[in-house]
């Protein structure tokens, strides 16, 4: 994937370009270019703020289960272009892997 990834998208819900989904099933989906030039469907878990940035939770949408999640730098960029950025310190990862791991399990055991 390369380093910054530029989404534009427009599917009828105020946004523009296209690259995320409203399926039936209800989940959002970004369609990421990777560095080969294949894409790859991700479904949308969250946006959620880390140390004052903004980060987007992603899964393979072939792979539901969430055993692989991407975890990208987001900024909005327009109403119609969002922007992913590759988290490149390990150190930065790690607190947002966290933070993702605070706030999504907290969200399943309350399911429970």
């Amino acid at each position: 994937m390369s380093e910054k990834d530029l989404h534009k998208h427009d599917c009828g819900c105020g946004c523009e370009g296209h690259d995320h989904n409203h399926d039936e099933e209800g989940y959002q989906t970004i369609t990421l270019t990777l560095d080969d030039g294949s894409e790859l469907v991700c479904i949308v878990i969250g946006i959620f703020a880390s140390k004052d940035k903004e980060y987007i939770a992603l899964v393979p949408e072939k792979e539901e289960d969430g055993d692989e999640v991407f975890l990208y730098r987001y900024k909005e960029i327009s109403e119609e272009e969002v922007e992913l950025d590759v988290i490149e310190s390990d150190e930065e990862f790690e607190e947002v892997s966290n933070k993702f791991d605070e706030i999504f399990n907290d969200e399943d055991d309350e399911e429970e």
